[in-house]
């Protein structure tokens, strides 16, 4: 059997694709030898690449349905197929349940829900037409599995991220599969944004059974397995990449002796 992990004429659509979570998942499908396009709302100061290869840019805002359609359009015109889809754009800032105004909540939602689905359904129009069909891969958090206090709108859209594509992987079978990675804490380039400083970097990582927060080419790694040959069983799944999860509080508090 050739590698299964060499992506060498494949075609890789990853949204939210130059920085953060999105840029390491690029990068390892560049390593791979894909051919990578990224899109965004702008372009980042820093494009994606691996060795004298890098991504290839469309401006696309994803909670635009007609922006999308133009966006795959145009990476179907250059490269004439789409083998896999990251929908990885997503995210929201603080903001307490009691006080959010419905327009910000709906806009959390439409951005980690409703876009990622839009985008399945263009992508997916295409990769039924060929032969190999294609794999979608849904970026979830592990906010999907517990309490999200202060983000409460995006856990809820990313539980229902994965319980979409549980859905889809059977909608769109056999030609399609559809599976969902659920992150855990990552340190990206804004991770002092929400644990401080280097110290607090290192105290959150700790707390983690692998006792580190996940690197961005973790999560790549991640998707390369799910979209590869090796994973062609696998669809409607959740997969965990979280370093053992986050230990229970309970243990800390109890005083019982072992």
């Amino acid at each position: 059997m050739d590698n299964p992990l060499d992506f060498s004429g494949k075609v890789v659509l990853v949204t939210g694709g130059g920085k953060g979570i999105g840029k390491g998942i690029s990068e390892s499908f560049l390593t791979a030898g894909a051919e990578v396009a990224i899109c965004g709302r702008s372009k980042p100061d820093c494009v994606p690449s691996s060795d004298d290869r890098e991504a290839h840019f469309y401006a696309c805002d994803v909670r635009d349905f007609e922006q999308i359609e133009a966006c795959v359009n145009l990476v179907m015109e250059r490269f004439g197929r789409l083998d896999v889809l990251i929908n990885n754009a997503g995210g929201a800032p603080y903001a307490d349940a009691a006080t959010a105004s419905p327009r910000f909540s709906e806009s959390i939602i439409r951005l980690n829900l409703i876009a990622p689905l839009n985008f399945s359904q263009v992508a997916n129009r295409a990769m039924q037409q060929q032969e190999e069909g294609g794999s979608i891969i849904n970026i979830a958090s592990v906010s999907t599995l517990r309490p999200s206090p202060g983000t409460a709108a995006y856990g809820a859209a990313k539980a229902g991220l994965v319980n979409l594509g549980s859905s889809l992987a059977v909608e769109w079978a056999p030609k399609v599969r559809v599976n969902a990675v659920v992150v855990g804490l990552t340190e990206t380039e804004q991770a002092h944004l929400h644990y401080g400083d280097d110290a607090g970097i290192a105290a959150v990582g700790a707390t983690i059974p692998l006792g580190r927060m996940a690197l961005p080419g973790d999560i790549g790694d991640a998707c390369l397995f799910l979209a590869s040959p090796l994973a062609s069983y696998v669809s409607g799944t959740s997969f965990a990449v979280h370093g053992g999860g986050e230990k229970p509080v309970f243990l800390d508090a109890a005083n019982v002796a072992p």
